[in-house]
């Protein structure tokens, strides 16, 4: 045999072993016959080889809902719980007013306002009375309730107080018409109601008026 042919031939050989130890193999055609190995998977679960299907676990479940918020409470209404804190002082744009003559030895009348208007009102303390075109006004007689007790007035309920003569000692004068306004508890300007009084006579210091009342009875019996 040649030399070249020696060559040739044993060049095939090397190429041959080179595409055995290289190639495929008929087993596999991916590496030869061994299945290739894989890394075991977590499923969703976090268990090897878990089902894809599976679902979340309780624990997920519960981190994921939306946590409830609690309702804040509607405000209190606004006000107190007092019925009456909203009722004011009657002035004279809220009453009418009327003056009968009760006791004609001594010239006391009976005072009487009544509310005209549609809201409830309090009748405080006594009435501030003068006489005609005199000075000075009656003095107080008796105690009144505070503000917080005072008389209150429905729309149309009336409230009451004496007014007392004076007997003619020849000190004093007779006029024919008194005016009246409210205590308020406040600097309100108020256009004094007249009344007339036939031959009431005024006398220093005699005449004298109740506070506010819820019959004439009490008025003139103070």
């Amino acid at each position: 045999m040649s030399t070249v042919r020696k060559a040739a031939i044993a060049l095939a050989a090397v190429s041959a072993l080179a595409l055995t130890a290289c190639g495929p193999t008929e087993d596999g055609a991916a590496g030869g016959s061994g299945t290739p190995s894989a890394s075991p998977t977590a499923g969703p679960g976090g268990s090897p080889g878990g089902s894809a299907s599976a679902g979340p676990s309780a624990t997920a479940s519960k981190s994921a809902a939306p946590k409830k918020t609690a309702t804040p409470s509607k405000p209190p209404k606004s006000g107190s719980t007092d019925p009456d804190y909203d009722v004011f002082p009657c002035s004279t744009f809220d009453v009418t007013f009327t003056a009968t003559l009760a006791e004609p030895t001594t010239s006391s009348y009976l005072l009487k306002i009544t509310n005209k208007g549609t809201k409830a009102c309090r009748a405080l303390g006594h009435p501030i009375v003068t006489f005609g075109d005199l000075d000075g006004q009656a003095t107080e007689r008796g105690a009144a309730p505070g503000i917080e007790d005072a008389l209150r007035l429905e729309p149309g309920q009336s409230a009451y107080a004496g007014l007392m003569g004076g007997a003619n000692d020849g000190k004093g004068k007779t006029v024919n018409s008194i005016a009246l306004t409210m205590s308020t508890e406040s600097d309100l300007k108020q256009t004094p109601l007249k009344a007339s009084t036939p031959g009431l006579y005024v006398s220093p210091d005699k005449n004298s008026v109740t506070a506010w009342m819820n019959n004439a009875e009490d008025a003139l019996s103070l």
